[in-house]
């Protein structure tokens, strides 16, 4: 059995992952409430355990409504849901202690967001890791 991934999702008004370092840069970092239209970041800080190293780990990230429905905003091929999706890889560098946790990073500057008041949701899957940060938008 592989080793639990730990994770931070962290709401900022924006941010940039250095990815040679696993490093996080963020700005007005930790909010809940805010104001329509929003446009702000979602930080992840990820800690890979060292037997998960070079292995491809599948992540979704996906804004979602007070009813944990998709947020679903009006394009012109139509409705599109608030998401993102890909993998990360973390490689074990060479002389790395076993059981050395390894730093990963990901960034998503969401552009502005007409959204209605109410609760809402960013929701993680990332491998077999669950994550929600929730805000108010007033």
């Amino acid at each position: 059995m592989a080793s639990p991934l730990e994770v931070q999702l962290i709401l900022c008004d924006a941010a940039q992952a250095e990815a040679r370092t696993g490093k996080v840069h963020m700005l007005g970092a930790g909010w809940s409430v805010t104001s329509s239209p929003t446009q702000h970041a979602v930080a992840l800080l990820i800690k890979v355990p060292w037997d998960r190293a070079n292995q491809k780990l599948k992540l979704s990230l996906q804004l979602r409504d007070g009813d944990g429905k998709p947020v679903e905003l009006s394009t012109d091929q139509g409705p599109a849901s608030v998401q993102a999706e890909g993998d990360i890889e973390v490689g074990r560098p060479p002389g790395l202690a076993p059981g050395s946790m390894l730093d990963a990073s990901f960034a998503l500057n969401v552009p502005p967001l007409p959204l209605s008041p109410g609760r809402y949701e960013w929701h993680l899957d990332l491998a077999e890791k669950t994550e929600s940060a929730f805000f108010t938008v007033r």
